[in-house]
């Protein structure tokens, strides 16, 4: 029965994976044929289906009742994230950090996380404050295109149109692999929490820690090659600016929905004491790097990169500690 759990959690991230590109190419290619300005395009569409697996996963595990799957691939998420895709990243190019858009992320990042932590302290997350949550990504999404039409024509945008005109279909198309994506979106989704769950209870460790593994570095692949690839034609504030939104969304949007389904209770104090104080740490180490107090040149350098990197090994081998000795 393990080995049909981990069949069909490889299945679904699969699936998941090759859904949520094609969701983005078709949503993207549809927006273009409808006169969608481009800005809107990469912060809705593209924005969006690139935090669609952690959204959706999140919510079927909701809606399943296994809400500490949603929050353990939340938390998992931006750990993985920082330590392992930006450590990852800056080791294979330094990231050079000079944007303003950035700049003005990164501190909002901090207090996103200082606020997810006033939350879970108590070993609660309710109704009100997954609502709260909510609210405030709406707000994110108005500030990131009141802010982009002030920047106009930015990477951001030249980025947009490029990645649209190198998956250029029809309407008739591009409709068919929307639609088609939102489809299968869910239906790997559900599989892949089917196969977690089921993998949780067999090997009888809790659906936070499989939620902060295996279905967080899963859902994180995407962000991993577009980091790269965008560090590799030099459009590093693409490389940092994708993994500094992707970690408001999963705070914002992919807990708060996760809490507002199914409000948490009696959560285990681990998530305060050990996830989110590791979560934040690493937050705040990459808001010390990018800045750089007192350097002419911003830049994420390799040594940096591996520091990242360590930090992530080292909280691998704790989780794996903790559920052997637990």
């Amino acid at each position: 029965m393990l080995l049909l759990f981990f069949s069909a959690l490889i299945a679904g991230l699969v699936l998941l994976l090759w859904s949520a590109d094609k969701f983005v190419d078709g949503g993207a290619a549809s927006a273009k044929h409808l006169g969608v300005p481009t800005l809107l395009i990469g912060i809705l569409i593209i924005g969006f289906g690139t935090s669609a697996p952690e959204m959706l996963v999140s919510l079927i595990a909701a809606l399943d009742g296994n809400p500490q799957l949603a929050l353990g691939n939340a938390f998992g998420s931006n750990i993985t994230n920082i330590a392992l895709i930006i450590g990852a990243t800056a080791v294979v190019a330094p990231i050079v950090v000079h944007s303003r858009i950035i700049s003005k992320e990164l501190p909002l990042v901090l207090i996103i996380t200082l606020a997810s932590g006033w939350m879970v302290y108590d070993g609660v997350l309710s109704f009100l404050e997954g609502s709260l949550l909510l609210l405030g990504f709406g707000m994110l999404i108005f500030w990131s295109i009141y802010g982009g039409l002030k920047a106009r024509a930015d990477s951001f945008s030249c980025e947009v149109d490029r990645d649209i005109q190198e998956h250029e279909m029809g309407l008739k198309e591009s409709l068919f692999w929307l639609f088609a994506g939102i489809v299968l979106l869910i239906a790997s989704s559900k599989l892949l929490v089917w196969g977690a769950v089921g993998i949780a209870t067999a090997l009888g460790v809790s659906d936070l820690v499989i939620g902060l593994t295996i279905v967080a570095l899963g859902t994180s692949l995407p962000e991993l090659s577009s980091c790269i690839v965008a560090v590799k034609k030099k459009e590093y504030d693409l490389a940092l600016g994708n993994i500094v939104g992707s970690n408001m969304f999963n705070i914002l949007a992919v807990i708060g929905i996760s809490a507002t389904i199914a409000p948490m209770n009696n959560l285990p104090e681990a998530v305060f004491y050990r996830d989110w104080i590791i979560m934040f740490a690493l937050t705040l180490t990459l808001f010390f790097m990018a800045y750089r107090f007192g350097a002419k040149k911003k830049i994420i350098t390799r040594f940096d990169g591996i520091v990242l990197l360590g930090g992530y090994a080292a909280y691998s081998f704790y989780l794996f500690y903790s559920v052997v000795a637990g």
